[in-house]
Order: C-alpha cells, then sequence, then structure tokens
C-alpha cells in the first residue's frame, strides 16, 4: 500500500529529513570519523569500495564501475595517488595497462573506517529485538528496490527528434 502525498506531507517529509540530518550531523562531524576518507569525493570512496573487494584494478575497470570516462577516472587516480591512498603500477604482462592498488596508507585508513563502520553497526543493531531487525531488513530493501526503480526510471532512452533535411 503506497502513501500518497498533499503538499503538507510534502513539507512535512522535507522537515522531517532535515531535522534527522540535523540530529546525525554531529555523528558524523565526531573524532571517531576525522580521517582522510571525509576529504574524498564520492567517485574517490567508490574507488576505495572496489580496491577492497578486488585488491587490484586497471583504470577500464575503474571508469566502468563508477560510470565516468578514462580521463575522468585518470584524474580521480592522480588525486587519490597525490594523497598517497593508492599506486599505479604498470601491467608486466602488457605495459599499456595500469594497475591501481591501495598504498599501505591507503590500506591502512580503509581498514580503519571499515572498522570504525563495523563496530557502530554491531553496536546499532544489537540494541535492536529480533523484529525490529527483520523490519529494519525489508524497509532497507524497500528503499533500495525503490531507488533502482526511480534509477531505471531516469535512465530511459530518450526520444530522438528526427529532423528532415531537403
Amino acid at each position: 500500500m503506497a502513501m500518497e502525498f498533499d503538499k503538507k506531507g510534502i513539507e512535512n517529509m522535507t522537515q522531517f529529513v532535515l531535522d534527522y540530518v540535523e540530529e546525525i550531523k554531529e555523528l558524523l562531524s565526531s573524532n571517531l570519523w576525522e580521517n582522510v576518507f571525509l576529504n574524498c569525493s564520492k567517485n574517490e570512496v567508490f574507488v576505495f569500495w572496489l580496491l577492497y573487494r578486488k585488491n587490484e584494478v586497471n583504470m577500464t575497470e575503474i571508469a566502468d564501475y563508477i560510470h565516468v570516462p578514462l580521463n575522468t577516472a585518470t584524474g580521480i587516480i592522480g588525486r587519490m595517488e597525490k594523497d598517497g591512498l593508492v599506486v599505479r603500477t604498470r601491467s608486466k604482462e602488457d605495459k599499456r595497462v595500469v594497475n591501481i592498488r591501495f598504498s599501505e596508507q591507503g590500506a591502512a585508513q580503509f581498514d580503519l573506517l571499515l572498522g570504525e563502520i563495523t563496530r557502530c553497526g554491531i553496536q546499532v543493531v544489537s540494541s535492536f529485538t529480533k523484529e525490529e531487525i527483520d523490519l529494519f531488513y525489508r524497509m532497507t530493501a524497500k528503499v533500495i528496490a525503490v531507488m533502482k526503480q526511480e534509477n531505471r526510471r531516469k535512465e530511459a532512452p530518450k526520444k530522438v527528434r528526427k529532423i528532415t533535411i531537403d
């Protein structure tokens, strides 16, 4: 059963989101989270996640994963390399291929962040009852499904306008 929102309902929902962000902003700015990742862009965070999952990737894999052109991925990796978070190496099999992996500093920073997220997640979930955990997972699945549907709607092919040339 989907809920319908009138103008007042939308205003209330907007205020709820604004109030919620105000409540959690202190959690996001505490000393626990003060590390290099707060200065990273969304794409840089996705690169970290990809490196965590695959250990080493090439530039094409990065560009495909974060849905950007290869030259944009190269710029992102350049900034991350300058910050000492990743290292570039040439493939031994094909010198044209550049592989990217965590630097020691980048791996250590990511491990700290992942450990902190895990610790906080365990604290939160352990405070839930079994029923709340089940509800949380169902609601999260629904949020993901709605967001995927919205993304598919936005990615719908655009009509091509044909112009007749005489």
